[in-house]
């Protein structure tokens, strides 16, 4: 047995030729191969013992048949007739007993199996033929057994990595690992959605798939010889249920029955995964953000990501990539129906006038997207225009409601594929630690950079952000609970001013001397000095974070 993705193999599930030869009840007949000794790898369905002349009729093909000879005939043409039927009708194996019929297989019985290509065993001694039949019928139905339990291993490892967060994609890998060849699920249609391959396979998956699935001809000639084709249901009636295809192509080996049951099983599971996508738009959106959220968290090289996005349909030219996340407040998740926002905001950016790649990530609810430029220099006009766009996407989705946050747009550095990587864990985490800001049409990345080191120590569990935030401003947030004129915007202003006095009473509409009481106040409350530059860096932080502590 091979073992493949550390699941037993025994691909055809059931017993060749030279298996049963070595098994007890025909070996004891002390067997001879007398033709087609190359071929005793041959898989043995069935068995079946007879020795009417015409059994040829009886047979549907893979049995090994056990016989004394009796229906073989006296005489040559006869002979040559039986064995010709016999390997026309595709039998395993024939396995003949010496004895009153014939000390010795004729010549041309010989011959003719020779010829055919078809197994042909003498055997010297007599065996029962009823307990050599049962004995091989056991191994069949245990080899089939074996099968039956690879296959729910593979679906007992999809399933875990389903339930454990994971999505197609590590579905797609555990059953390109167990058949060591490169997995595909593509559209009723024929649209790839997504690709899988192993790590010891000799060719790139989506060059595989563009060199004989993606190709015209390909595709009017059929599936290559080999291929395993499965349909992954979709709920209704007739041909319209097919929501989308498994296919398996037979590039590092050969595929076997029990690929097939691994693949009919994985399609079980798939077919609920996208019916909880419900359209196929959804799921090329998801399909997208995976793709995007694997190259932001390094899955993805940046020599393998511009192939990978081609099939995406994303050609940016040689111009740099700019990283752009957009994060919905969690009021404004369109309740599953991610299809409906992606068409919306690609609609909208189609005026951006650059290539665009969008994909959607629901669990995070964000929107993650790379653009093309054709020089650095038009990085600020093109993050307006996406930005706006982005907005309008979501308004035309019917997400925007009175009372809730916006969503958060971060727009990261651009540069090649190996930054683009960068960039967009870099606007994704941003853009989390964004939430609560206030209202802008997009963040620079660059510029949120102490926000987000703020939100990484919440995010991590650490109550030393708390603690701090409670020290500096707590005697404030106390105050502003219980007494009028709240205190802490006054602060909040004044140290977006810089210290400068005549700037904040302006914005805060107060005349001096009411502004200088307010920070006296403060000043008395905290026990600090507002010019002093340490407390002024300590109090600014102080009110970056507390967006991020109760």
């Amino acid at each position: 047995m091979d073992n493949q993705g550390g699941i037993p193999m025994n691909n055809q599930g059931g017993i060749t030729v030279q298996r049963a030869l070595e098994l007890p009840g025909l070996r004891g007949g002390l067997p001879e191969v007398v033709a087609g000794a190359d071929r005793l790898h041959r898989t043995v369905r069935w068995v079946h013992a007879g020795e009417v002349p015409n059994i040829a009729s009886l047979l549907k093909g893979g049995e090994l048949l056990l016989t004394t000879g009796l229906g073989l005939g006296t005489r040559p043409a006869e002979q040559r007739a039986f064995v010709r039927r016999l390997a026309d009708r595709g039998i395993a194996a024939l396995v003949v007993e010496l004895g009153p019929r014939f000390a010795r297989l004729p010549s041309t019985i010989v011959e003719t199996a020779r010829a055919a290509g078809l197994p042909l065993v003498q055997l010297h001694r007599e065996v029962p033929f009823v307990a050599v039949t049962e004995e091989i019928h056991t191994e069949i139905v245990n080899g089939h057994y074996a099968l039956l339990r690879q296959a729910e291993e593979v679906h007992r490892q999809c399933t875990e990595a389903l339930l454990g967060g994971g999505g197609i994609p590590q579905v797609l890998r555990i059953l390109s690992d167990f058949a060591a060849n490169p997995v595909f699920l593509e559209t009723a249609d024929g649209q790839l959605l997504y690709a899988a391959g192993t790590e010891s396979a000799p060719a790139d998956p989506l060059q595989v798939w563009d060199g004989l699935r993606g190709g015209r001809a390909a595709r009017e000639s059929g599936p290559p010889s080999g291929t395993v084709l499965v349909d992954v249901p979709g709920g209704g009636p007739g041909t319209a249920s097919v929501r989308a295809r498994l296919v398996l192509l037979s590039v590092s080996g050969a595929l076997s029955p029990v690929h097939r049951m691994a693949a009919e099983r994985a399609a079980g599971l798939l077919a609920v995964v996208l019916m909880q996508a419900r359209q196929e738009e959804e799921l090329a959106a998801r399909g997208r953000g995976d793709f995007l959220t694997d190259l932001a968290e390094g899955r993805i090289t940046a020599e393998d990501a511009p192939a990978q996005a081609r099939v995406l349909g994303f050609k940016p030219g040689d111009g740099p990539l700019l990283p752009v996340v957009m994060r919905l407040a969690s009021e404004l998740s369109p309740s599953g129906n991610w299809a409906l926002l992606a068409r919306a905001v690609l609609e909208e950016l189609a005026s951006v006038g650059v290539p665009v790649l969008l994909g959607v990530r629901p669990v995070e609810g964000r929107v993650p997207l790379l653009l093309g430029l054709r020089s650095e220099s038009e990085r600020t006009a093109v993050a307006d225009r996406v930005a706006a766009a982005l907005r309008a996407g979501v308004e035309r989705a019917g997400l925007e409601r009175a009372g809730v946050h916006p969503p958060v747009v971060v727009v990261g550095v651009a540069g090649s594929w190996a930054a683009a990587s960068a960039g967009l864990r870099h606007a994704a985490e941003t853009a989390t630690a964004a939430q609560g800001l206030s209202d802008l049409p997009w963040y620079d990345a660059r510029r949120l950079d102490i926000d987000l080191l703020l939100w990484r120590l919440h995010f991590h569990g650490d109550t030393v952000l708390a603690a701090f935030v409670d020290r500096a401003i707590g005697p404030l947030r106390d105050h502003d609970r219980t007494s009028r004129p709240p205190l802490l915007p006054t602060l909040e202003t004044y140290l977006a001013h810089a210290g400068r006095k005549a700037e904040t009473a302006r914005e805060l509409h107060l005349n001096r001397q009411t502004l200088y009481n307010r920070l006296a106040r403060i000043s008395e409350l905290l026990g600090t000095d507002l010019d002093d530059p340490q407390t002024v860096l300590a109090l600014s932080l102080a009110l970056r974070a507390r967006r991020h502590t109760p």
